[in-house]
């Protein structure tokens, strides 16, 4: 862990991003501080005895699942990917292998730790790539003193715009070349081939691409700081930490319980399970960075479980998910709190993005609570997406804002209850209305 949070740390953490479930934050938090207490546990043959205590959360859509799981990999900087169970076939069908969770979780933690590393490092390479941009910039001879002003100016960012022609490495394709052409398009191709070119003895190592300053020093640093890391010791660490401090989140576990004993499709979703069973259970997967073995990694499953329960999964993948634990249903206080409590909430993020236009966007109380009204009362009368709703009343309130926005002097707009009851008796007639049309 790069910071070593207690349990009730964590919950702390969580508690500014997510409203209510306390229980779930409670387990996963317990469930994150035992991985630092294995890996401290004086006896190393018993520390790797101790597994896992992977979780099952069960609740509708909309209720925090995904978003526990997220921000918990975030308190510590863990690798973590989301997959959903229904995206996977059994093994010799054709679809995604559940095997390519593991893969993507080495590759998602390649580029977190290679963008750490660049970081780290950055500074180090900067006065070069100042260097590098300044003469693609200016190619004829300067002075000392117009240099120095010049990379002045670069690191204020005086020139970030202006476009510069520097010379662009090709690297050969990290995969098989079939897979390039099987996922891309004709500009994907063109690169792997010229990429793939680049790799020969004797063809092409690099060409001349045109960028603006502030990218080319991105590009120049990245490249600069690659160069310093040791692709064998970079490898090494990448699967060390997903072996460590990965989190797996298996959203729509529910979708592939058996719910009978006959029927294709049940054989199916059992063929997945039974798939899925060696890779919670601890197995090695090989991956382009090296064998990765899962037995301590972090997996969270989730589900409605509306028409299943956990007791329809598999005894043995049953076992491999001890605590589970019931999320509750958002009620209004709820939704009033994410609106307001939450830390970079949403109503936050909206009048972040108008001010950029010269909107200055005020919710008054009532506003705030009639928002919630209309949110809870969608829900019951609609599809309940749980706080996810809330996305769509302020997006159709603030829609016209948003359209007539910018102007040239600073607006001040105040949205009061009477502004949403206005809105959404028009919005209920409108759906009252499509009830009646036949189709």
């Amino acid at each position: 862990m790069n910071q070593i949070f207690t349990p009730k740390k964590i919950v702390e953490e969580l508690d500014k991003y997510i409203i209510s479930q306390d229980e779930a934050k409670k387990n996963v938090a317990v469930s994150l501080r035992n991985r630092y207490r294995r890996k401290n546990v004086k006896d190393k043959n018993l520390s790797n005895e101790i597994t896992p205590k992977n979780i099952i959360l069960m609740g509708p859509t909309g209720v925090g699942k995904t978003e526990i799981a997220r921000r918990l990999a975030k308190v510590n900087n863990s690798p973590f990917i989301k997959v959903e169970a229904t995206k996977f076939t059994e093994i010799g069908y054709v679809g995604k292998d559940v095997e390519s969770m593991i893969k993507d979780l080495v590759n998602s933690t390649y580029t977190l730790i290679k963008n750490e590393k660049i970081e780290l490092f950055k500074e180090d390479v900067l006065p070069e790539v100042f260097e590098t941009v300044l003469k693609a910039l200016r190619p004829y001879e300067i002075n000392d003193n117009d240099k120095e002003n010049l990379i002045l100016k670069i690191i204020n960012g005086d020139f970030d715009n202006e476009k510069i022609k520097i010379e662009k490495e090709l690297k050969n394709p990290n995969g098989p070349i079939i897979e390039v052409f099987a996922g891309g398009g004709e500009d994907d191709i063109q690169g792997a081939i010229e990429n793939l070119m680049g790799g020969f003895p004797g063809m092409k190592k690099s060409k001349e691409a045109e960028m603006t300053v502030i990218d080319a020093i991105d590009y120049l640093t990245r490249q600069k700081v690659e160069k310093k890391i040791e692709n064998e010791d970079l490898s090494r660490e990448v699967i060390k930490r997903v072996e460590e401090d990965g989190i797996i989140f298996i959203d729509e576990i529910d979708k592939i319980a058996e719910r009978s004993s006959n029927g294709r499709s049940d054989v199916s979703r059992q063929g997945v399970q039974r798939d899925i069973l060696p890779i919670v259970e601890g197995t090695t997967v090989i991956t382009k960075y090296g064998p990765c073995q899962t037995d301590h990694i972090l997996f969270i499953a989730a589900g409605a479980f509306s028409m299943a329960s956990p007791s329809d999964l598999m005894p043995e993948l049953q076992g491999r998910f001890p605590v589970r634990v019931k999320l509750n249903s958002l009620n209004k206080n709820d939704f009033i709190k994410i609106l307001t409590d939450v830390e970079y909430n949403l109503l936050e993020q909206y009048k972040a993005m108008l001010l950029v236009d010269n909107v200055n966007l005020e919710f008054t109380k009532g506003a705030i609570e009639k928002i919630a009204d209309v949110a809870m009362d969608l829900n019951e009368n609609q599809e309940n997406i749980g706080a996810r709703r809330l996305h769509t009343v302020i997006e159709k309130i603030l829609n016209e804002i948003m359209f007539e926005a910018p102007f040239d002097e600073k607006k001040e707009i105040k949205i009061g209850k009477k502004d949403i009851d206005k809105f959404y008796s028009i919005a209920n007639k409108k759906e009252n209305l499509d009830n009646y049309i036949l189709w």
